[in-house]
């Protein structure tokens, strides 16, 4: 993880984790986001979520792209990153009812004009307006959108999420034991709702693939795009232009790094009407990578020896850069972003909802109990690796 920490970044983040410990965990520890009484309305039956998240560093590769080829399209993308990354953590704890969103922009108003504010305000209230036209309801509330040259280079986008679900259909990850099955649900591909093939590459990773896939040109060109105190040995080191095509992928290398981050909610809330009651837990394998799920369930070993085939665009960067897959089973998804711990006769059924929206899902391992802790084992291509 030497180059990755290098940067700056931290797929654990272990200081953070060390930081809020101690803190109250909420009514249900184990749960995949803070879960709090429902201190709105005072109702016993019911609780509160609310979640904070965003796109990270991958608006700076959108900035970049924009000035590069024009394109606004791009911050449509960044808009939907910022909000999946809410909503679909949100969904680890089963919430399938309304979503009130709030969305926070920090610019350098110098470098990032009003024509791409007003891209990511009305990307806010189309992507709301497509949640709640595939039943998932969403609603904007609005936001603040502040000028901060002085803290940021070029733009930063974040939402807040807030919703209200009955307690008795929280999901927690408490309930994963010895013999549940590991269900993954794709990250690359095209779904039936996604407008064009999807890389996979989420929201996670963003600074690594950055500067590893992308040439020194921008280093110069874009001095505003990165941390200037980053060695040069490691920052946009790779051998692509942002508009360069290869074989492999059916995006150019830009398009397929900002390839907006998927959302499984559409999936996860038709898996829940059905199936609720056998779903163990629900774990989205954001920051992390594939070790995510080590942080949650009690005294169990993950065992991941079925995962999908690399996808080509994490292929291109293990390829291209060398990095060891110790490293990028931690750093990226590799191909699949949501995973299921249920009975190996529902996950037939979950394989099967997942189909009809065109999103391939696969039992991708097993758990196992493990009396010192949890633990993961990943089988790589280069053999298994051990967290």
């Amino acid at each position: 993880m030497d180059k990755y920490m290098s940067r700056g970044v931290s797929s654990q983040k272990e200081d953070v984790h060390n930081a809020v410990d101690h803190l109250d965990r909420g009514v249900f520890p184990g749960a995949f986001c803070k879960v709090i009484p429902d201190y709105l309305s005072g109702d016993g039956r019911y609780c509160n979520i609310m979640h904070a998240d965003g796109a990270g560093t991958k608006s700076s590769l959108a900035y970049i792209y924009y000035k590069e080829t024009g394109d606004l399209s791009v911050w449509s993308g960044i808009a939907m990153d910022s909000i999946v990354m809410n909503t679909d953590d949100l969904i680890c704890v089963g919430v399938d009812t309304p979503i009130l969103l709030s969305s926070t922009i920090g610019r350098n108003a110098k470098l990032v004009g009003g024509e791409v504010i007003k891209e990511l305000i009305n990307a806010n209230e189309e992507i709301c307006q497509f949640f709640t036209d595939n039943g998932v309801p969403m609603y904007m509330t609005g936001g603040e959108t502040a000028d901060v040259g002085d803290l940021t280079r070029t733009i930063i986008v974040d939402t807040t999420a807030v919703t209200r679900i009955e307690r008795d259909k929280i999901i927690t990850c408490e309930n994963v034991a010895c013999g549940d099955v590991i269900v993954a649900l794709s990250s690359f591909g095209q779904a039936t709702f996604e407008k064009q093939y999807n890389s996979g590459m989420g929201s996670n990773g963003l600074t690594s693939s950055r500067h590893d896939l992308l040439c020194s040109e921008y280093r110069t060109k874009y001095p505003e795009s990165f941390d200037n105190s980053m060695d040069e040995s490691i920052s946009y080191c790779g051998k692509f232009k942002i508009t360069d095509t290869v074989p492999e992928l059916p995006l150019n290398i830009g398009k397929a790094i900002l390839s907006p981050t998927r959302t499984y909610a559409f999936v996860i809330k038709d898996i829940l009407s059905e199936y609720r009651s056998k779903i163990h837990g629900i774990v989205h394998c954001s920051g992390g990578g594939q070790t995510k799920c080590k942080k949650f369930g009690r005294n169990v070993k993950y065992v991941k020896d079925n995962l999908f085939e690399i996808p080509p665009f994490f292929k291109l960067i293990h390829d291209t850069t060398g990095t060891d897959y110790r490293e990028m089973y931690q750093v990226f998804n590799m191909g699949h972003r949501m995973e299921l711990y249920t009975d190996a006769k529902t996950a037939e059924q979950v394989i099967a909802i997942a189909a009809k929206y065109n999103i391939d899902a696969k039992i991708v391992g097993h758990v196992e109990s493990n009396e010192n802790g949890n633990a993961v084992e990943i089988t790589s291509p280069n053999g298994i690796i051990k967290y």
